[in-house]
């Protein structure tokens, strides 16, 4: 099965609700991932802001894009660091 994004929202600053093909619903913060010339206009909040989803994947009006695989492997990442549990000492 090819991996898709079905949906997304904007939530804040860098950040993006993706709904899989899967069913897996995931918050990415792109914050640290807008690097190369392409990705330089994103870095304007109003141009991060508007974009679309465009041959299974979030697109924005420069052409600049992600692929699904590289959000959900990043996204999976980024909840998994978030949700591990405190360590007491």
């Amino acid at each position: 099965m090819f991996l898709e994004i079905n949906k997304a929202n904007y939530i804040a600053d860098y950040k993006i609700e993706l709904t899989f093909n899967t069913g897996e619903i995931y918050l990415v913060d792109l914050v640290n991932e807008l690097n190369g010339t392409v990705f330089i206009p994103l870095r304007d909040m109003a141009f991060f802001k508007d974009f679309s989803i465009a041959f299974n994947t979030i697109e924005w009006k420069n052409g600049a894009d992600f692929a699904p695989e590289y959000l959900y492997k990043l996204a999976k990442f980024q909840n998994q660091m978030t949700s591990e549990p405190e360590v007491e000492y």
